[in-house]
């Protein structure tokens, strides 16, 4: 089985994350770890520039904490041996930096079935699977 398990999980899904962290429970070892992750959107340079200077920056650290909260009541609700894990960026590249960073055994992630935007830039699953350094599953 896997010693460390990576789940990201997005605050608009989160029955799915349960889903999926129902998973993870099965796969980790006796012993072995499992990271709640999520990864709250950065807002880029240009689009910050139309807004009031500090609301950005309030509104990405209020989504962290939100975050947090609700991955820690998770984690105690499932009662799991791991921790949560908050961080900002873009969502395939920062999944897939933490996983090498934490090297990982498997990313378990949710996909949602894909609408049209997803066929010109790529679902965040599909850009994981594509670029992660270690065994990802996907859950439909």
């Amino acid at each position: 089985m896997y010693k460390k398990i990576i789940v990201p999980i997005a605050m608009d899904q989160l029955e799915h994350g349960e889903s999926v962290l129902g998973m993870a429970e099965k796969l980790v070892d006796e012993g072995g770890e499992i990271v709640l992750l999520n990864v709250v959107e950065d807002l880029n340079a240009y689009a910050q520039g139309y807004m009031i200077v500090d609301f950005p920056l309030e509104m990405v650290e209020e989504s962290r904490k939100q975050a947090k909260k609700t991955l820690d009541d998770m984690k105690a609700k499932h009662g799991i041996n791991g921790r949560v894990e908050i961080r900002t960026g873009g969502a395939a590249g920062t999944i897939n930096a933490f996983a090498s960073e934490e090297n990982a055994d498997l990313v378990i992630i949710a996909s949602h079935r894909p609408g049209l935007i997803d066929y010109f830039i790529g679902s965040t699953a599909s850009r994981v699977v594509s670029h992660c350094p270690c065994a990802v599953l996907v859950d439909r």
